[in-house]
């Protein structure tokens, strides 16, 4: 879970970007709201889609605002001083519609905040309760919290860090998991419930799983997507391109599996792929050109004859997949000191077949931590 030291620690990062004459910040994107309190409503539950609101006031309280049972199917419990929490469901009446009771929430704070100059994340804020703010505060409409908080996010604080390891651990349970069962006559399926079988049970508690769990073979060498009841066939290559999702965070990595004894052409895949992940990891230093670490990936593929990379070398991940930096050769980004980013040199050959290999990285001040550490192998 996030941390109290590390969402007061957000907070004041964020702070520090607005205006001091800007004095409260309604908070409505729901990984902001995590972000900045740990307030996170799990997904695997009856209140899945539903959200909360937060108020954050300069040098005063932060506010949590939600219905009852939005509130109750939260992941733990909230960094928040006060809770505004309006009742939606009592088990005795009929509901009424549950975003009007995050309105009534909304309303319940205006009087408060009445006079003082305000932001809102405009662009997650519903109509109705930006008009039940603006026609009562005053709102500077030169601060913009949503692009804010996006370039904040990509500096990952050591909570962060912690819940993205634990992602990452149980990623790599799963990835040991699908060398173990992948085999002729298995289903994309059957590896797939392996998969996050083995996952949950390293993770120690529900978790999401989801991403490319396909497999390509010289005639199709290359698909994507969620897994199907294709039965493998030897000499077929199994991508497990997949992310395991806890309190909002994930890790995004790969291996492809080969079903029976690799061709010499699939190894030489392998190997050239292997070259182009080494190459990669050499650039990733804060103040790198995103562009250049897509150029040093794919030089390994070019090298052999194989041609450029065909889609990014990596992206930037955390509590979005993908984000910034993104690793293509037109990216205007550069990497950060605290991004986590992802490296997955592919290659994808009719006649052969296709393949992908991928490990998360953290950027640190000297260069680079290594934080995924699933095997890559073809058997």
């Amino acid at each position: 879970m996030l941390t109290e030291d590390g969402c007061l620690t957000r907070r004041t990062r964020l702070w520090n970007t607005v205006p001091d004459d800007v004095e409260w910040l309604l908070i409505a994107d729901p990984r902001h709201v995590h972000y900045l309190s740990s307030f996170w409503v799990n997904p695997l539950s009856f209140s899945t889609c539903e959200r909360g609101l937060l108020l954050l006031e300069r040098d005063g309280p932060a506010t949590l605002l939600a219905d009852n049972f939005t509130r109750r199917s939260a992941v733990g419990a909230p960094f928040v001083d006060n809770e505004v929490i309006e009742n939606w469901y009592d088990h005795r009446h009929s509901v009424v519609n549950r975003d009007h009771a995050l309105f009534a929430a909304v309303n319940s704070i205006s009087e408060r905040i009445s006079g003082r100059l305000g932001a809102t994340e405009c662009e997650w804020l519903p109509a109705p309760a930006a008009g039940q703010i603006t026609s009562q505060q005053s709102v500077a409409g030169d601060v913009n919290l949503g692009p804010t908080l996006r370039e904040l996010r990509r500096r990952k604080e050591s909570d962060e860090i912690a819940l993205l390891q634990e992602c990452m651990r149980a990623g790599d349970t799963g990835h040991a998991r699908a060398r173990e069962v992948v085999a002729a006559g298995v289903t994309e399926f059957d590896i797939y419930r392996e998969v996050q079988s083995a996952a949950m049970k390293a993770a120690g508690r529900p978790a999401l799983v989801y991403g490319d769990f396909r497999a390509v073979n010289a005639r199709t060498p290359k698909a994507g997507g969620l897994p199907t009841d294709y039965r493998l066939r030897d000499g077929d290559l199994m991508i497990l391109d997949f992310s395991v999702v806890i309190d909002g965070y994930r890790s995004d990595f790969t291996n492809t599996v080969c079903v029976g004894t690799p061709t010499d052409d699939q190894q030489q895949l392998y190997d050239t792929c292997c070259a182009a992940m080494r190459r990669g990891e050499k650039s990733l230093k804060p103040g790198a050109k995103a562009r250049d670490v897509y150029a040093a990936t794919s030089s390994a593929l070019e090298d052999a004859g194989f041609g450029s990379l065909g889609h990014h070398a990596g992206h930037g991940i955390g509590l979005g997949h993908p984000e910034p930096p993104i690793l293509v050769p037109e990216s205007d980004d550069d990497l950060r000191e605290g991004d986590v980013v992802t490296l997955e040199p592919g290659i994808y050959v009719e006649g052969i077949g296709g393949m992908r290999f991928e490990h998360n990285y953290l950027i640190t001040e000297s260069g680079f931590q290594r934080l995924s550490n699933h095997v890559l192998s073809l058997k």
